[in-house]
């Protein structure tokens, strides 16, 4: 797959807003009936902490999900070394409930965590009955869970303080059919939004697949003749919002076997023309936070 800031930086730039009256009611996005959105198997999260004293960290955590196992994976800094791993299901090696202090380039890191009555859907990730947080040098960072509010208080110092965290990054990885549906929250001050991404026949009788992109049932994105068109890039407004929005579905149609598709949405601040992938992930300006989903997507044959 070819450098996606090359690939995209070909097409121009498109502009529209999820909120536009000009949507009229045929561009209402349904799932077909009786067609199953793919399985999520995958959920990783990028949180940005900064501690009081200006040190900052990143800390990804991984559910994940397969037909042997089931877990959560912690990194720090993105250095696979230092993987703390929970294994959900494993009858031997589980343990759902308890508590792990680790040393880190110069960090004292603390890991507090209960999934022992945690439920879950169809995906890796626990939707209620948990939690999961972490302290960093006894400041109170990533925090999950609808019981972690409760249990930070509970095990943590009196007046300890809160570190300023983000979540920056969110991806996601399906397998199954080429209909993807998940749910994403783009900034603090908006609401979490439906997706759904599509790719199959057109409604209008043209035998070329057809990609749809919905947020909140609207279609934002309708790429017709998608083995032609199988990068592109486009820009929405969302919750007052510049969110790029980009696919590369290129092996779906050129590689032999599974193949898989990227779909990438961030946040962008301003009316910025440069594309989000020229930036670095972690901003010099600290006050800055910009929020990305991406979407790997592997369409079975």
């Amino acid at each position: 797959m070819r450098d996606f800031a090359s690939c995209f930086s070909e097409y121009a730039v498109q502009v529209s807003d999820t909120s536009c009256s000009s949507y009229s009611s045929s561009n209402s996005c349904i799932s077909p009936a009786g067609l199953i959105p793919s399985i999520q198997n995958a959920v990783s999260c990028l949180y940005r902490t900064i501690l009081s004293s200006q040190k900052q960290i990143l800390i990804t955590l991984t559910w994940c999900k397969n037909s042997l196992s089931q877990g959560l994976n912690i990194t720090f800094d993105e250095d696979p070394s230092t993987a703390f791993k929970l294994n959900t299901n494993s009858r031997l090696f589980r343990k759902l409930k308890g508590s792990k202090s680790i040393e880190f380039r110069n960090f004292n890191i603390e890991i507090f965590w209960d999934l022992s009555g945690a439920r879950y859907e169809s995906g890796p990730e626990p939707v209620d009955g948990y939690y999961v947080f972490i302290t960093v040098d006894s400041e109170l960072g990533p925090i999950l869970g609808d019981l972690a509010q409760e249990a930070s208080l509970k095990k943590l110092k009196s007046g300890a303080r809160t570190a300023k965290f983000s979540l920056i990054s969110r991806q996601e990885h399906f397998s199954g059919n080429a209909l993807y549906s998940t749910r994403a929250q783009f900034s603090d001050s908006g609401g979490a939004h439906d997706i759904l991404i599509r790719c199959g026949g057109d409604n209008e009788g043209v035998k070329y697949p057809v990609l749809s992109v919905c947020i909140d049932k609207k279609t934002v994105i309708r790429v017709k003749r998608l083995q032609w068109n199988f990068r592109g890039n486009q820009t929405i407004f969302l919750d007052g919002l510049l969110v790029d929005l980009m696919w590369d579905v290129h092996d779906w149609f050129y590689n032999p076997g599974p193949g898989y598709a990227v779909f990438m949405f961030r946040t962008r601040s301003g009316m910025d023309s440069r594309l989000w992938l020229e930036e670095k992930l972690v901003q010099k300006d600290q006050d800055k936070v910009e929020f990305s989903l991406m979407i790997y997507a592997c369409k079975n044959t």
